[in-house]
């Protein structure tokens, strides 16, 4: 039996261990089982691969997507670039263990947004820093769109929500929230910024994907923004990680 999992902490809200225990079920994938490992500590993944000798990758969430990196032994390029890893590949090769890492999000943010960024988006502005914010970050740059970064408090190349305007909300069509904020079960946070300066030609996409709808989209919603939900992202990524880890040449 091949064991897959997801690291992080805490873990209440995630849903990857139904994804890919209904994947399993419905592609009659007997040999693969898919488990919940909350670590305390990003330390203990050590003894996490050495005590399931049948684990054969992991998915990785908050808040070790870049601590993860130094326990590797081979990063992608890409997820190198970004600096976060969300995806570790384990193999076993006799008494020795490889960790490779890759970054699957930038598969996910591209499949969620690609049909909504046309020639006319040049500018976005992203909320939060994290790994996540990295990955949103390389994929629009990718795209030839220039980012604002927005957190709590503002530094070299990033600004605070103080700082944004009502002007700034209108030049910044696109709005990604890559913060915790509205995940279950707080529910009713939310960024904040002027959701009335929000109008239809803003788009807003947010990570968070449990609920589907959170009040980030909801409020740009009643605005007539055009919204996009975590939850492709989340289908994304997760076929993406099982390319990985199936994948016999990586």
């Amino acid at each position: 039996m091949r064991k897959f999992g997801l690291i992080g902490y805490p873990l209440g809200h995630s849903f990857s261990k139904k994804y890919f225990t209904e994947k399993f079920h419905n592609e009659h994938i007997d040999d693969s089982f898919y488990e919940i490992y909350p670590l305390t500590d990003i330390s203990l993944i050590t003894n996490l691969i050495a005590s399931e000798p049948d684990l054969r990758g992991l998915n990785v969430t908050i808040p070790y997507k870049s601590d993860i990196i130094r326990f590797l032994d081979w990063i992608s390029p890409e997820a190198e670039e970004i600096g976060a890893v969300n995806v570790v590949k384990i193999k076993r090769i006799g008494e020795r263990i490889e960790l490779s890492g890759f970054n699957s999000d930038v598969t996910g943010i591209r499949d969620s947004i690609g049909k909504y960024v046309n020639y006319s988006i040049v500018k976005a502005m992203v909320l939060g820093t994290g790994g996540s914010s990295r990955a949103v970050c390389y994929v629009l740059r990718e795209m030839g769109i220039n980012v604002t970064l927005v957190s709590r408090n503002s530094q070299a190349n990033i600004i605070s929500y103080s700082d944004i305007t009502a002007d700034m909300l209108k030049s910044n069509r696109l709005i990604v929230n890559t913060t915790p904020l509205g995940m279950y079960p707080d529910i009713d946070s939310y960024p904040d910024i002027d959701y009335k300066s929000l109008d239809r030609s803003n788009i807003l996409f947010d990570l968070v994907y449990n609920p589907e709808i959170t009040s980030f989209l909801r409020m740009g919603a009643e605005q007539g923004c055009t919204v996009v939900s975590g939850l492709k992202m989340l289908h994304s990524q997760a076929e993406r990680s099982w390319e990985i880890w199936n994948d016999l040449s990586q």
